[in-house]
């Protein structure tokens, strides 16, 4: 069992290290009898130190007895603390010693935080070592041998070696774990799982590797930035008010499990293991969150969440939209959810046994919890701060609130009244870059410090050429330089992110873009900036996710003084007509007048400061930008569709963007158009 842990980290030490970790307490049969199946003999060794002195004296040992540099010393603490969940740890009570229960955790925020500045004060050393981690683990790989890297483990022969890659590259050898091969297609072990990518960009999910690996390396960051906003914020015992949710798991013809990367975690004993030690506990059972109904688990986590709203420490969903969603779904069926706490009985509504059982054990009549959070609704003002009303002892909003989700941040504060909203850490389904390290800055300034024991990066350079450096432009159009290592980023500069990773993607080209915004130690913090594939382009004008949202943002102002909101938008470039234009999608909270929506259409044509959009349009080779209006629920509509892919809500992201490939959800909005405006700013 120790060796199977140990492998998952990579550690290197001997079993000399283990002395003074497993013979803590002779009272312990369990490590006793652990001590025999590793060693086959019985401990020779005296007891030592206990408790809170665990983990250090353990360090102690290894620095006296291998000189082992720091990271490995992390690495160490990291099985420290598995250890400790699987078996309990010990503490002193005066001069009795006593076996604490294995979900407490051994190390304190404070010990984490140490280890991540040990990490990343020699951040450079780190990268090697974890890359040649990486490449020992996996010399059998075929993807590796086909370009003769020849289990050499270096950086310099490994860039030689192995080109940078895209998901269509190493596509073919995916899909052979797919149909079965058990062979070291990608990876030196076989690969038992399979991650989805969310597919709301293409409406095609991709298949991504999935291993052990990933998952301590999920572990890893969240304990690091949970050690960071518990400084800043600290919770106590208690609950978390999650809005989580599991996606569709299959059999692939092969018979490898494929699900979302969110649901591989979500069904992960290890990973509930984790949670429970940073405070992390959700208030619904499994069955909400493994439900197959998106509907009836959301309205399930609402009622858990105010069964358990005195336990409440803070409320997480993995992006903004899915936050927003639920309080406006709040909005809907309050009084429901305050009739069921009253009564002890399960709205009709919920009709999955499996979750109707979950949720009517805990289910119990509260008349005095339901008159209460019926005043606190009924008396709140457009439902502003609703959730610190409802959950008076919260102390945070957590999510994904970059990239494209910042749209939602203005109905999240409100909804959020006086919490601060922290943005959550940086990854993707094929991997994971950095954790949040400052929690008290405001979302839409967060950057990332890269965890440099989680994976191999590599950074290529974008430069946008002369002329092409309008401050609020995001184009694309980069000159790329050759790749540069985690350490050699400069500050100030904006890069692709690359990523070689346990799971089995070498050299594999993210789409991000990123910008350095400092340094923490010798590692960098990344500010997400946009991606690169989601692009509106005609023919030489180029915008970005980033410049349609500051598009968006503009017109918006306009509907400011009619009180009116963007529930959600989307875009697309019609090129059935000759010249092709824009066409922005929005649905609105009420209606607007015409005059209202065609002076959005002209102030949305006009915020594209593209000079290749600003140029075509002037000389009317790109028309003028149509502006659609949806039905209410459209948005609703799409994200349901999704879900029939096998998606999940908490992977859900509104499509910025909509590709002709994408035909179900083109369907879907141009059904459900109910007026149109065309931009007369350039001229009829």
């Amino acid at each position: 069992m120790v060796g199977a842990h140990t492998a998952c980290y990579g550690t290197a030490t001997s079993t000399t290290i283990f002395p003074p970790l497993l013979c803590c307490s002779r009272s312990s049969r369990r490590r006793r009898q652990l001590w025999i199946s590793f060693h086959g003999h019985p401990p020779t060794h005296p007891p030592t130190s206990t408790g809170p002195f665990l983990l250090r004296r353990a360090r102690r040992h290894l620095e006296q007895t291998h000189s082992y540099p720091g990271h490995h010393l992390a690495m160490f603490a990291q099985f420290v603390r598995r250890f400790a969940s699987l078996f309990g740890a010990v503490t002193r009570t005066g001069d009795r010693a006593r076996i604490l229960p294995a979900q407490m955790t051994i190390c304190s925020c404070e010990e984490t935080i140490n280890e991540f500045e040990m990490l990343t004060r020699d951040a450079g050393r780190v990268q090697q070592d974890t890359l040649k981690r990486i490449l020992e683990a996996n010399a059998d790989a075929e993807y590796l041998r086909q370009f003769g890297l020849d289990g050499r483990t270096d950086a310099q022969s490994y860039k030689s070696c192995i080109p940078l890659c895209v998901h269509s590259d190493v596509e073919p050898f995916i899909q052979r774990v797919v149909d079965g091969d058990s062979a070291p297609v990608l990876t030196g072990k076989p690969i038992t799982s399979l991650s989805l990518s969310s597919g709301t960009t293409q409406g095609k999910p991709k298949f991504l590797p999935f291993n052990d690996e990933l998952l301590e390396n999920t572990l890893q960051i969240f304990r690091t930035s949970y050690a960071f906003r518990n400084r800043e914020y600290p919770i106590g015992e208690g609950k978390a008010l999650q809005f989580v949710y599991g996606s569709k798991q299959s059999l692939t013809p092969g018979g490898i499990l494929a699900t979302t990367a969110t649901t591989n975690l979500y069904r992960s004993q290890r990973y509930k293991e984790g949670m429970k030690d940073i405070q992390s506990q959700g208030c619904s059972p499994d069955e909400v969150i493994f439900g197959p109904d998106f509907n009836q688990s959301l309205y399930c986590h609402l009622l858990c969440g105010l069964i358990y709203s005195d336990e409440v420490h803070f409320v997480f969903s993995t992006f903004a939209h899915s936050l927003v969603h639920a309080f406006q779904t709040l909005e809907e069926i309050w009084e429901d959810l305050c009739a069921d706490i009253r009564d002890g009985v399960l709205s009709e509504r919920i009709t999955v046994p499996s979750i109707r059982g979950a949720v009517s054990k805990i289910l119990k009549p509260n008349p005095e919890l339901a008159d209460s959070i019926h005043n606190k609704c009924a008396g709140l003002s457009n439902w502003y701060g609703v959730i610190p009303a409802l959950w008076p002892k919260a102390k945070y909003v957590y999510g994904i609130m970059t990239g494209s989700m910042e749209p939602y941040l203005k109905k999240l504060r409100h909804y959020a009244g006086h919490l601060p909203l922290i943005g959550a850490d940086y990854g993707a389904s094929e991997g994971w870059v950095g954790s949040n390290i400052d929690p008290t800055v405001p979302p839409e300034q967060v950057t990332y410090a890269v965890l440099p024991q989680t994976g191999y990066f590599e950074f290529i350079p974008l430069e946008k050429p002369t002329g092409e450096e309008t401050e609020n432009s995001a184009a694309i159009h980069y000159i790329e330089s050759e790749p540069v290592g985690l350490t050699e980023v400069e500050v100030g500069k904006i890069y692709e992110v690359v990523l070689t990773t346990f799971a089995g993607l070498y050299r594999y080209r993210l789409g991000d873009v990123v910008k350095i915004a400092r340094f923490h130690n010798s590692t960098p913090e990344l500010q997400f900036i946009c991606r690169r594939s989601l692009v509106l382009s005609i023919n030489i004008d180029k915008n970005t996710e980033k410049d349609l949202q500051l598009a968006v943002e503009e017109a918006a102002k306009l509907l400011e003084g009619e009180k009116l909101e963007i529930v959600d938008f989307t875009s697309y470039v019609e090129k059935s007509s000759n010249p092709g234009r824009y066409v922005i999608f929005w649905e609105l909270s009420s209606e607007a007048t015409d005059d209202v929506l065609s002076g959005c259409a002209n102030a949305l044509d006009l915020a594209f400061l593209d000079a290749g959009y600003m140029g075509s349009r002037k000389i009317k080779t790109i028309g003028p930008l149509e502006l659609r209006v949806l039905r209410k629920g459209t948005f609703r509509e799409i994200l349901l569709h999704f879900l029939t892919l096998g998606g999940a809500v908490s992977q859900f992201k509104t499509p910025r963007f909509v590709s002709p490939g994408n035909g179900k959800v083109l369907q879907i909005l141009n059904r459900n158009v109910t007026k149109s405006y065309f931009s007369t700013a350039y001229g009829l």
